[in-house]
Protein backbone atom coordinates (compact mmCIF):
# COMPACT_ATOMS: atom_id res chain seq x y z
CA UNK A 1 0.00 0.00 0.00
CA UNK A 2 1.47 3.38 -1.02
CA UNK A 3 1.96 6.04 1.65
CA UNK A 4 1.12 9.68 1.08
CA UNK A 5 4.32 11.43 2.14
CA UNK A 6 4.12 15.07 3.19
CA UNK A 7 7.18 17.18 2.42
CA UNK A 8 7.67 18.37 5.97
CA UNK A 9 9.76 17.61 9.00
CA UNK A 10 9.18 18.01 12.70
CA UNK A 11 10.88 20.89 14.45
CA UNK A 12 13.04 20.24 17.52
CA UNK A 13 10.29 21.66 19.73
CA UNK A 14 7.73 19.29 18.22
CA UNK A 15 10.07 16.33 18.68
CA UNK A 16 10.55 17.25 22.33
CA UNK A 17 6.79 16.65 22.90
CA UNK A 18 7.29 12.96 22.14
CA UNK A 19 8.26 10.99 25.28
CA UNK A 20 10.86 9.05 23.32
CA UNK A 21 12.89 12.21 22.62
CA UNK A 22 12.02 14.53 25.53
CA UNK A 23 15.45 14.21 27.17
CA UNK A 24 17.56 14.87 24.08
CA UNK A 25 19.66 18.03 23.76
CA UNK A 26 18.79 20.82 21.33
CA UNK A 27 21.63 19.72 19.07
CA UNK A 28 20.45 16.10 19.07
CA UNK A 29 16.86 17.16 18.37
CA UNK A 30 18.01 19.27 15.44
CA UNK A 31 20.00 16.36 14.01
CA UNK A 32 16.99 14.09 14.39
CA UNK A 33 14.71 16.72 12.85
CA UNK A 34 16.96 16.82 9.78
CA UNK A 35 17.26 13.00 9.58
CA UNK A 36 13.60 12.04 10.04
CA UNK A 37 10.44 12.94 8.19
CA UNK A 38 6.68 12.88 8.57
CA UNK A 39 4.66 10.30 6.68
CA UNK A 40 0.90 9.86 6.52
CA UNK A 41 -0.82 6.51 5.91
CA UNK A 42 -4.49 5.99 5.10
CA UNK A 43 -6.33 3.15 6.84
CA UNK A 44 -4.66 -0.20 6.05
CA UNK A 45 -1.26 -1.86 6.00
CA UNK A 46 1.98 -0.12 7.00
CA UNK A 47 4.36 -3.10 7.05
CA UNK A 48 4.20 -6.90 7.10
CA UNK A 49 5.70 -9.30 9.60
CA UNK A 50 8.79 -10.79 7.99
CA UNK A 51 9.44 -7.90 5.58
CA UNK A 52 12.90 -6.26 5.71
CA UNK A 53 12.90 -3.87 8.67
CA UNK A 54 13.83 -0.53 7.06
CA UNK A 55 12.17 2.08 9.30
CA UNK A 56 11.13 2.92 12.82
CA UNK A 57 7.69 4.56 13.10
CA UNK A 58 6.68 6.93 15.92
CA UNK A 59 2.96 7.64 16.09
CA UNK A 60 1.96 11.31 15.93
CA UNK A 61 -1.79 10.89 15.44
CA UNK A 62 -4.25 8.13 14.60
CA UNK A 63 -4.31 4.53 15.81
CA UNK A 64 -2.11 1.51 15.16
CA UNK A 65 -2.88 -2.19 15.33
CA UNK A 66 -0.04 -4.72 15.76
CA UNK A 67 -0.63 -8.36 14.80
CA UNK A 68 1.32 -11.60 14.65
CA UNK A 69 0.59 -14.71 12.63
CA UNK A 70 -0.61 -17.78 14.54
CA UNK A 71 -2.05 -20.92 12.95
CA UNK A 72 -2.36 -19.09 9.64
CA UNK A 73 -4.40 -16.27 11.18
CA UNK A 74 -3.52 -12.79 12.37
CA UNK A 75 -3.73 -12.39 16.12
CA UNK A 76 -3.88 -8.83 17.46
CA UNK A 77 -1.25 -8.25 20.13
CA UNK A 78 -1.69 -4.51 20.64
CA UNK A 79 -3.92 -1.63 19.60
CA UNK A 80 -3.21 1.93 20.70
CA UNK A 81 -3.73 5.58 19.84
CA UNK A 82 -1.16 6.86 22.36
CA UNK A 83 0.94 9.57 20.83
CA UNK A 84 4.65 8.72 20.75
CA UNK A 85 4.38 4.90 20.70
CA UNK A 86 6.80 3.29 18.28
CA UNK A 87 7.13 0.15 16.16
CA UNK A 88 9.27 -1.25 13.39
CA UNK A 89 13.07 -1.21 13.28
CA UNK A 90 13.46 0.22 16.79
CA UNK A 91 16.18 -2.37 17.58
CA UNK A 92 18.27 -1.53 14.51
CA UNK A 93 21.18 -0.47 16.71
CA UNK A 94 21.90 -4.13 17.49
CA UNK A 95 23.35 -4.54 14.02
CA UNK A 96 22.29 -6.01 10.70
CA UNK A 97 21.99 -9.56 12.00
CA UNK A 98 19.36 -8.53 14.53
CA UNK A 99 17.18 -6.28 12.38
CA UNK A 100 16.56 -8.37 9.31
CA UNK A 101 12.78 -8.33 9.45
CA UNK A 102 9.77 -6.79 11.15
CA UNK A 103 8.63 -8.96 14.03
CA UNK A 104 4.93 -8.10 13.62
CA UNK A 105 2.48 -6.66 11.13
CA UNK A 106 1.36 -3.06 11.65
CA UNK A 107 -1.88 -1.62 10.31
CA UNK A 108 -3.57 1.69 10.97
CA UNK A 109 -7.30 1.72 11.69
CA UNK A 110 -7.69 5.31 10.45
CA UNK A 111 -5.59 7.87 8.63
CA UNK A 112 -2.48 8.13 10.81
CA UNK A 113 0.63 10.25 10.87
CA UNK A 114 4.11 9.05 11.83
CA UNK A 115 7.55 10.48 12.41
CA UNK A 116 9.73 8.06 10.45
CA UNK A 117 13.39 7.27 11.09
CA UNK A 118 15.30 4.93 8.81
CA UNK A 119 16.94 1.86 10.35
CA UNK A 120 20.40 3.19 9.45
CA UNK A 121 19.62 6.53 11.08
CA UNK A 122 18.35 4.76 14.18
CA UNK A 123 21.53 2.68 14.39
CA UNK A 124 23.79 5.72 13.92
CA UNK A 125 21.90 7.77 16.49
CA UNK A 126 21.94 5.14 19.21
CA UNK A 127 25.56 4.08 18.74
CA UNK A 128 26.78 7.70 18.59
CA UNK A 129 24.75 9.24 21.38
CA UNK A 130 24.31 6.33 23.76
CA UNK A 131 27.22 3.92 23.25
CA UNK A 132 27.26 2.81 26.88
CA UNK A 133 23.51 2.18 26.87
CA UNK A 134 23.83 0.20 23.63
CA UNK A 135 26.61 -1.91 25.15
CA UNK A 136 24.56 -2.49 28.30
CA UNK A 137 21.42 -3.42 26.39
CA UNK A 138 23.32 -5.59 23.94
CA UNK A 139 25.12 -7.29 26.84
CA UNK A 140 21.83 -7.89 28.57
CA UNK A 141 20.22 -9.31 25.45
CA UNK A 142 23.23 -11.47 24.59
CA UNK A 143 23.48 -12.61 28.21
CA UNK A 144 19.83 -13.63 28.15
CA UNK A 145 20.38 -15.48 24.90
CA UNK A 146 23.42 -17.33 26.24
CA UNK A 147 21.57 -18.15 29.45
CA UNK A 148 18.62 -19.36 27.44
CA UNK A 149 20.83 -21.49 25.19
CA UNK A 150 22.85 -22.91 28.09
CA UNK A 151 19.82 -23.79 30.18
CA UNK A 152 18.06 -25.03 27.06
CA UNK A 153 20.92 -27.42 26.36
CA UNK A 154 20.90 -28.49 30.01
CA UNK A 155 17.14 -29.05 29.78
CA UNK A 156 17.70 -31.28 26.77
CA UNK A 157 20.52 -33.17 28.48
CA UNK A 158 18.44 -33.69 31.62
CA UNK A 159 15.57 -34.98 29.50
CA UNK A 160 17.97 -37.21 27.56
CA UNK A 161 19.48 -38.51 30.81
CA UNK A 162 16.03 -39.30 32.19
CA UNK A 163 15.05 -41.07 28.97
CA UNK A 164 18.36 -42.96 28.87
CA UNK A 165 17.84 -44.18 32.43
CA UNK A 166 14.33 -45.31 31.56
CA UNK A 167 15.52 -46.98 28.36
CA UNK A 168 18.33 -48.77 30.22
CA UNK A 169 15.83 -50.07 32.75
CA UNK A 170 13.46 -51.21 30.00
CA UNK A 171 16.29 -52.93 28.11
CA UNK A 172 17.61 -54.61 31.24
CA UNK A 173 14.38 -56.49 31.97
CA UNK A 174 14.09 -58.40 28.66
CA UNK A 175 17.87 -58.86 28.46
CA UNK A 176 17.94 -60.42 31.94
CA UNK A 177 14.94 -62.59 31.05
CA UNK A 178 16.71 -63.81 27.91
CA UNK A 179 19.87 -64.65 29.88
CA UNK A 180 17.88 -66.60 32.50
CA UNK A 181 15.93 -68.44 29.82
CA UNK A 182 19.12 -69.33 27.93
CA UNK A 183 20.71 -70.74 31.10
CA UNK A 184 17.62 -72.85 31.87
CA UNK A 185 17.39 -73.93 28.23
CA UNK A 186 20.92 -75.32 28.45
CA UNK A 187 19.85 -77.51 31.39
CA UNK A 188 16.71 -78.71 29.58
CA UNK A 189 18.64 -79.64 26.43
CA UNK A 190 21.10 -81.61 28.58
CA UNK A 191 18.17 -83.46 30.19
CA UNK A 192 16.67 -84.20 26.78
CA UNK A 193 19.93 -85.80 25.63
CA UNK A 194 19.98 -88.15 28.60
CA UNK A 195 16.30 -89.11 28.17
CA UNK A 196 16.82 -89.64 24.46
CA UNK A 197 19.57 -92.14 25.29
CA UNK A 198 17.19 -93.98 27.64
CA UNK A 199 14.45 -94.10 24.99
CA UNK A 200 16.80 -95.23 22.25
CA UNK A 201 18.74 -97.95 24.12
CA UNK A 202 17.58 -100.54 21.62
CA UNK A 203 14.65 -102.04 23.51
CA UNK A 204 12.10 -99.52 22.20
CA UNK A 205 11.09 -100.40 18.64
CA UNK A 206 11.07 -97.87 15.82
CA UNK A 207 7.26 -97.74 15.65
CA UNK A 208 6.98 -96.55 19.23
CA UNK A 209 9.77 -94.05 18.71
CA UNK A 210 7.83 -92.60 15.77
CA UNK A 211 4.72 -92.43 17.96
CA UNK A 212 6.65 -90.53 20.66
CA UNK A 213 7.95 -88.08 18.04
CA UNK A 214 4.38 -87.58 16.80
CA UNK A 215 3.21 -86.96 20.37
CA UNK A 216 6.10 -84.54 20.81
CA UNK A 217 5.01 -82.54 17.75
CA UNK A 218 1.43 -82.59 18.98
CA UNK A 219 2.54 -81.28 22.40
CA UNK A 220 4.40 -78.36 20.77
CA UNK A 221 1.36 -77.56 18.63
CA UNK A 222 -0.91 -77.61 21.70
CA UNK A 223 1.50 -75.32 23.52
CA UNK A 224 1.33 -72.74 20.70
CA UNK A 225 -2.46 -72.81 20.66
CA UNK A 226 -2.73 -72.74 24.43
CA UNK A 227 -0.44 -69.72 25.07
CA UNK A 228 -3.00 -67.29 23.69
CA UNK A 229 -5.90 -68.74 25.68
CA UNK A 230 -7.14 -66.99 28.78
CA UNK A 231 -7.26 -69.85 31.30
CA UNK A 232 -8.43 -69.06 34.80
CA UNK A 233 -6.10 -69.95 37.70
CA UNK A 234 -8.79 -72.25 39.10
CA UNK A 235 -9.09 -74.26 35.86
CA UNK A 236 -5.31 -74.52 35.59
CA UNK A 237 -5.06 -75.72 39.19
CA UNK A 238 -7.72 -78.40 38.55
CA UNK A 239 -5.83 -79.59 35.46
CA UNK A 240 -2.57 -79.80 37.41
CA UNK A 241 -4.24 -81.80 40.20
CA UNK A 242 -5.75 -84.28 37.72
CA UNK A 243 -2.39 -84.79 36.00
CA UNK A 244 -0.58 -85.13 39.34
CA UNK A 245 -3.00 -87.88 40.41
CA UNK A 246 -2.58 -89.70 37.08
CA UNK A 247 1.20 -89.51 37.21
CA UNK A 248 1.25 -90.74 40.82
CA UNK A 249 -1.00 -93.67 39.87
CA UNK A 250 1.53 -94.65 37.19
CA UNK A 251 4.61 -94.31 39.42
CA UNK A 252 6.08 -91.24 37.67
CA UNK A 253 8.55 -89.61 40.06
CA UNK A 254 8.27 -85.94 41.12
CA UNK A 255 4.81 -85.59 39.59
CA UNK A 256 4.46 -82.20 41.33
CA UNK A 257 7.28 -80.89 39.10
CA UNK A 258 6.00 -82.43 35.86
CA UNK A 259 2.25 -81.75 36.09
CA UNK A 260 2.40 -77.87 35.98
CA UNK A 261 4.49 -77.96 32.77
CA UNK A 262 2.12 -80.41 31.06
CA UNK A 263 -1.01 -78.55 32.23
CA UNK A 264 0.35 -75.19 31.01
CA UNK A 265 0.71 -76.71 27.55
CA UNK A 266 -2.93 -77.82 27.54
CA UNK A 267 -2.13 -81.52 27.94
CA UNK A 268 -4.67 -83.57 29.92
CA UNK A 269 -5.21 -87.11 31.25
CA UNK A 270 -6.64 -88.56 27.97
CA UNK A 271 -3.55 -87.31 26.15
CA UNK A 272 -1.30 -88.96 28.75
CA UNK A 273 -3.16 -92.23 28.13
CA UNK A 274 -2.01 -92.00 24.52
CA UNK A 275 1.59 -91.68 25.72
CA UNK A 276 1.16 -94.75 27.93
CA UNK A 277 -0.27 -96.72 24.99
CA UNK A 278 2.61 -95.65 22.76
CA UNK A 279 5.54 -96.53 25.06
CA UNK A 280 4.14 -98.88 27.71
CA UNK A 281 4.63 -98.70 31.49
CA UNK A 282 8.36 -99.49 31.33
CA UNK A 283 9.30 -96.40 29.31
CA UNK A 284 6.57 -94.09 30.60
CA UNK A 285 8.88 -92.23 33.02
CA UNK A 286 11.46 -91.49 30.32
CA UNK A 287 8.81 -90.53 27.75
CA UNK A 288 7.06 -88.15 30.18
CA UNK A 289 10.36 -86.51 31.08
CA UNK A 290 11.27 -86.26 27.41
CA UNK A 291 7.95 -84.57 26.61
CA UNK A 292 8.25 -82.25 29.62
CA UNK A 293 11.70 -81.12 28.47
CA UNK A 294 10.34 -80.60 24.95
CA UNK A 295 7.53 -78.38 26.22
CA UNK A 296 9.82 -76.54 28.61
CA UNK A 297 12.39 -76.00 25.87
CA UNK A 298 9.75 -74.62 23.51
CA UNK A 299 8.46 -72.29 26.23
CA UNK A 300 11.98 -71.05 26.97
CA UNK A 301 12.62 -70.39 23.27
CA UNK A 302 9.37 -68.44 23.13
CA UNK A 303 10.51 -66.41 26.13
CA UNK A 304 13.88 -65.69 24.50
CA UNK A 305 12.11 -64.71 21.28
CA UNK A 306 9.77 -62.35 23.16
CA UNK A 307 12.68 -60.81 25.07
CA UNK A 308 14.80 -60.25 21.97
CA UNK A 309 11.79 -58.82 20.13
CA UNK A 310 11.21 -56.44 23.02
CA UNK A 311 14.86 -55.34 22.90
CA UNK A 312 14.62 -54.85 19.15
CA UNK A 313 11.43 -52.80 19.59
CA UNK A 314 13.09 -50.60 22.20
CA UNK A 315 16.17 -50.04 20.04
CA UNK A 316 13.90 -49.25 17.07
CA UNK A 317 11.94 -46.80 19.20
CA UNK A 318 15.17 -45.15 20.35
CA UNK A 319 16.32 -44.75 16.75
CA UNK A 320 12.90 -43.39 15.76
CA UNK A 321 12.96 -40.99 18.71
CA UNK A 322 16.46 -39.69 18.06
CA UNK A 323 16.10 -39.88 14.25
CA UNK A 324 19.58 -41.39 13.95
CA UNK A 325 20.80 -41.68 10.33
CA UNK A 326 17.84 -39.63 9.07
CA UNK A 327 17.58 -36.19 7.52
CA UNK A 328 16.56 -33.48 10.00
CA UNK A 329 13.65 -32.38 7.79
CA UNK A 330 11.59 -35.19 6.32
CA UNK A 331 8.06 -36.48 5.78
CA UNK A 332 7.00 -38.27 8.96
CA UNK A 333 4.05 -40.10 10.48
CA UNK A 334 3.12 -38.24 13.66
CA UNK A 335 1.62 -41.43 15.14
CA UNK A 336 4.94 -43.25 14.85
CA UNK A 337 6.77 -40.35 16.49
CA UNK A 338 4.30 -40.37 19.38
CA UNK A 339 4.56 -44.14 19.78
CA UNK A 340 8.37 -44.01 19.92
CA UNK A 341 8.19 -41.26 22.54
CA UNK A 342 5.78 -43.30 24.65
CA UNK A 343 8.13 -46.29 24.46
CA UNK A 344 11.07 -44.12 25.48
CA UNK A 345 9.07 -42.72 28.41
CA UNK A 346 7.50 -46.03 29.43
CA UNK A 347 9.51 -46.06 32.68
CA UNK A 348 7.95 -42.74 33.73
CA UNK A 349 4.48 -43.85 32.69
CA UNK A 350 4.28 -46.84 35.01
CA UNK A 351 1.23 -46.51 37.23
CA UNK A 352 -0.61 -44.27 34.76
CA UNK A 353 -3.37 -45.21 32.33
CA UNK A 354 -2.32 -44.29 28.79
CA UNK A 355 -5.09 -43.82 26.22
CA UNK A 356 -4.05 -43.63 22.56
CA UNK A 357 -6.63 -42.35 20.08
CA UNK A 358 -4.79 -42.11 16.76
CA UNK A 359 -6.62 -41.11 13.58
CA UNK A 360 -5.70 -43.75 10.95
CA UNK A 361 -6.48 -41.28 8.17
CA UNK A 362 -4.00 -38.62 9.32
CA UNK A 363 -1.49 -38.20 6.47
CA UNK A 364 2.28 -37.85 6.95
CA UNK A 365 3.61 -34.28 7.16
CA UNK A 366 6.98 -32.62 6.45
CA UNK A 367 8.62 -31.84 9.79
CA UNK A 368 11.73 -31.85 11.95
CA UNK A 369 10.98 -35.21 13.53
CA UNK A 370 13.55 -35.25 16.33
CA UNK A 371 12.45 -31.79 17.49
CA UNK A 372 8.78 -32.76 17.50
CA UNK A 373 9.72 -35.75 19.66
CA UNK A 374 11.22 -33.24 22.08
CA UNK A 375 7.89 -31.37 22.12
CA UNK A 376 5.95 -34.56 22.98
CA UNK A 377 8.55 -35.38 25.67
CA UNK A 378 8.33 -31.96 27.34
CA UNK A 379 4.54 -31.91 27.43
CA UNK A 380 4.14 -35.54 28.54
CA UNK A 381 6.77 -35.03 31.24
CA UNK A 382 4.86 -32.00 32.56
CA UNK A 383 1.59 -33.96 32.45
CA UNK A 384 3.08 -36.84 34.44
CA UNK A 385 4.55 -34.40 36.95
CA UNK A 386 1.17 -32.66 37.33
CA UNK A 387 -0.72 -35.93 37.96
CA UNK A 388 1.61 -36.88 40.81
CA UNK A 389 1.71 -40.67 40.61
CA UNK A 390 -1.64 -41.70 39.15
CA UNK A 391 -4.09 -40.57 36.51
CA UNK A 392 -4.86 -40.89 32.80
CA UNK A 393 -2.67 -39.61 30.00
CA UNK A 394 -4.53 -39.24 26.70
CA UNK A 395 -2.74 -38.89 23.36
CA UNK A 396 -4.99 -38.04 20.42
CA UNK A 397 -4.32 -37.21 16.77
CA UNK A 398 -6.73 -36.05 14.09
CA UNK A 399 -6.95 -33.98 10.96
CA UNK A 400 -8.40 -30.49 11.22
CA UNK A 401 -8.77 -29.13 7.69
CA UNK A 402 -5.32 -28.23 6.37
CA UNK A 403 -3.74 -28.99 9.75
CA UNK A 404 -2.75 -31.97 11.87
CA UNK A 405 -3.82 -31.78 15.50
CA UNK A 406 -1.97 -33.59 18.29
CA UNK A 407 -3.67 -33.38 21.68
CA UNK A 408 -1.96 -34.42 24.91
CA UNK A 409 -4.25 -34.43 27.93
CA UNK A 410 -3.93 -35.28 31.60
CA UNK A 411 -6.22 -35.59 34.61
CA UNK A 412 -4.09 -33.45 36.91
CA UNK A 413 -5.29 -30.49 38.99
CA UNK A 414 -5.17 -28.11 36.02
CA UNK A 415 -3.37 -24.82 35.36
CA UNK A 416 -4.79 -21.82 37.23
CA UNK A 417 -6.06 -19.05 34.91
CA UNK A 418 -3.70 -16.46 36.41
CA UNK A 419 -0.59 -18.37 35.26
CA UNK A 420 -1.97 -20.01 32.12
CA UNK A 421 -0.96 -17.08 29.92
CA UNK A 422 2.62 -17.25 31.24
CA UNK A 423 3.42 -20.94 30.86
CA UNK A 424 5.14 -20.46 27.48
CA UNK A 425 7.38 -17.68 28.80
CA UNK A 426 11.07 -18.60 29.13
CA UNK A 427 12.21 -19.37 32.69
CA UNK A 428 8.65 -19.42 34.05
CA UNK A 429 8.03 -22.57 36.08
CA UNK A 430 5.73 -23.68 38.87
CA UNK A 431 8.12 -26.44 39.95
CA UNK A 432 10.27 -26.07 43.07
CA UNK A 433 13.71 -24.49 42.68
CA UNK A 434 16.12 -26.99 41.15
CA UNK A 435 13.42 -29.19 39.62
CA UNK A 436 12.68 -27.17 36.50
CA UNK A 437 14.30 -24.46 34.39
CA UNK A 438 11.08 -23.13 32.90
CA UNK A 439 12.34 -23.71 29.37
CA UNK A 440 10.53 -26.92 28.36
CA UNK A 441 7.35 -25.25 27.11
CA UNK A 442 9.26 -22.26 25.75
CA UNK A 443 11.41 -24.62 23.66
CA UNK A 444 8.28 -26.52 22.59
CA UNK A 445 6.55 -23.29 21.58
CA UNK A 446 9.50 -22.16 19.48
CA UNK A 447 9.76 -25.58 17.77
CA UNK A 448 6.05 -25.66 16.92
CA UNK A 449 5.38 -21.99 16.15
CA UNK A 450 8.70 -20.65 14.87
CA UNK A 451 10.12 -23.71 13.15
CA UNK A 452 6.98 -25.47 11.93
CA UNK A 453 4.68 -22.44 11.48
CA UNK A 454 2.07 -24.11 13.65
CA UNK A 455 0.44 -23.27 16.94
CA UNK A 456 0.63 -24.50 20.53
CA UNK A 457 -2.37 -23.91 22.80
CA UNK A 458 -3.58 -25.07 26.19
CA UNK A 459 -7.04 -25.57 27.64
CA UNK A 460 -7.25 -26.41 31.31
CA UNK A 461 -9.66 -27.04 34.13
CA UNK A 462 -9.31 -29.29 37.19
CA UNK A 463 -9.07 -32.89 36.00
CA UNK A 464 -8.77 -31.98 32.33
CA UNK A 465 -5.71 -30.20 30.91
CA UNK A 466 -5.13 -30.45 27.17
CA UNK A 467 -2.19 -29.16 25.14
CA UNK A 468 -3.00 -28.83 21.45
CA UNK A 469 -0.16 -28.93 18.93
CA UNK A 470 -1.35 -27.74 15.51
CA UNK A 471 0.90 -28.37 12.50
CA UNK A 472 0.30 -27.55 8.82
CA UNK A 473 -0.04 -30.59 6.57
CA UNK A 474 1.66 -28.65 3.78
CA UNK A 475 3.99 -25.90 5.08
CA UNK A 476 4.52 -24.47 1.59
CA UNK A 477 0.78 -24.06 1.14
CA UNK A 478 0.67 -22.52 4.63
CA UNK A 479 3.20 -19.87 3.59
CA UNK A 480 1.10 -19.05 0.52
CA UNK A 481 -2.01 -18.78 2.72
CA UNK A 482 -0.23 -16.40 5.10
CA UNK A 483 0.88 -14.25 2.16
CA UNK A 484 -2.68 -14.08 0.80
CA UNK A 485 -4.00 -13.06 4.22
CA UNK A 486 -1.63 -10.11 4.28
CA UNK A 487 -2.08 -8.99 0.68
Amino acid sequence: MTAETEARRLSPDELRTLFLFESLTDQQLQWLSDAGYVETYPEGLVFNEGDPATCCYVLLSGEIRLCKLSHGEEVEINRTAQRGVYAGAFNAFFGAADRKAYTATMRVTETSEFFVISADTMATMMNTWFPMAVHLIEGFVMGMRRTNETLGERERLLALGSLSAGLTHELNNPAAAAVRAAATLRQRVSGMRSKLAMLADGTLDATKLHQIVALQDDAVERLEKNKDKDISPMDLSDAEDALTDWLDDHDVQASWDVAPVLAAAGLDVPWMEEVLTAVGPTYLEGAVRWLMYTIDTESLMNEIDDSVTRISTLVGAAKQYSQIDRAPYQTVDLRELLKSTLVMMSGKLQGYDVVKDFDPELPPIPAYAAELNQVWTNIIDNAVSAMGGHGTLTIRTKRDGAYALVEIGDTGPGIPPEIRRRIFEPFFTTKPIGEGTGLGLDISWRIVVKKHHGDLRVESEPGNTRFKIILPLDPEEEVETEASLLS
